[in-house]
């Protein structure tokens, strides 16, 4: 169920999948946790909790999926060396972009603002990938100023293919035997829901709810919404990962058509959440924990006897970080 203005394809995704899972990336399929919701007793016993692990993913993320897919189609000028790739990211997709510029013996930048915590830097750089640090405020300016130069963009959340290597994990919702009324998803930029959402609703699952959650703070996406366009602002969270300073074209276009709303949680809330999840068994980073704590905070509408499906995002926080948030 496609039309002209589909940002991705089922097809789309369906090839991304077929080709992350032939990578030499070693992307997995990851597990779905189902009958959970007596884990959380506060929440209504009635609905069908299912959490998707996107933390047990290679690099603790589900960012491999889109680097992967984006990695499938590179210029032989990139593919011999005489071109460098460059992104921009505050941890993740940086930690899987460098990763895989290590497994695959390419070069490339990566732009961190400021805020990015020092280990993540420290972790990025250790795959041999360069990093510059700079402000928030100047990172599209000079990603932007590279792209000009001879550098191979490699965009961390608004980008075709990314995209469709995010909507993989619908499909592994639907063949995990979960045919969801409601999915809940971390948003950032919105590369992962614009993914599932898509995935979901072209699979024939059109009366699906599909709910994109972000920080107080870092509410892009929500403003975006608003506004009837996506927008560009300041932002601060504990969850980093979650707060880049604009909503992506691609993305907004995407969410605008499969999204049923943006949620907003505070960052108490997402670190209550982090210890939740802990308390049960789940590592998970903050900005992994944003689904979930829209959903122990009761702030997704009509769930009682619902199939409900939050995905997990991310886990790479350590102990030390964990115990310094509380």
């Amino acid at each position: 169920m496609t039309s002209d203005d589909d940002v991705v394809t089922l097809d789309d995704i369906q090839q991304a999948r077929d080709v992350i899972m032939t990578s030499p990336l070693n992307v997995r399929k990851t597990p779905m946790l189902k009958d959970m919701t007596s884990y959380f007793p506060e929440l209504d016993q009635s609905m069908g909790l299912c959490m998707k692990l996107e933390g047990m993913q290679t690099t603790g993320s589900f960012k491999i999926r889109g680097v992967a897919n984006q990695m499938a189609n590179l210029p032989p000028e990139v593919k011999n060396g005489t071109r460098k790739l460059i992104t921009m990211s505050a941890g993740n997709y940086g930690k899987a972009f460098a990763y895989t510029l290590n497994k695959l013996n390419l070069p490339g930048l990566c732009l961190m603002p400021l805020t990015a915590p020092s280990n993540r830097i420290t972790l990025i750089k250790s795959f041999g990938c360069e990093v510059a640090v700079l402000p928030s405020s100047e990172l599209q300016s000079t990603f932007s100023q590279y792209a000009a130069q001879n550098f191979s963009v490699f965009h961390p959340f608004d980008d075709h293919s990314f995209i469709a290597g995010c909507g993989s994990i619908a499909l592994e919702i639907l063949e995990d035997d979960v045919k969801p009324d409601v999915v809940v998803v971390c948003c950032g930029g919105g590369g992962l829901v614009s993914g599932i959402a898509a995935g979901i609703k072209q699979s024939g699952l059109t009366d699906c709810r599909i709910y994109a959650v972000e920080p107080e703070g870092s509410r892009t996406m929500y403003e975006s919404f608003r506004k009837g366009e996506p927008v560009t602002m300041a932002v601060s969270s504990v969850a980093a990962g979650l707060s880049p300073p604009y909503a992506g074209k691609l993305t907004y276009q995407c969410c605008r058509k499969y999204v049923e709303d943006v949620i907003l949680v505070s960052d108490e809330e997402i670190l209550n959440c982090m210890s939740r999840l802990f308390h049960v068994g789940l590592v998970a980073e903050p900005s992994g924990c944003a689904a979930m704590a829209a959903i122990l905070n009761n702030k997704i509408p009509n769930v009682a006897g619902k199939k409900v499906v939050a995905v997990i995002t991310g886990s790479n926080v350590t102990l030390s970080e964990m115990t310094s948030y509380q």
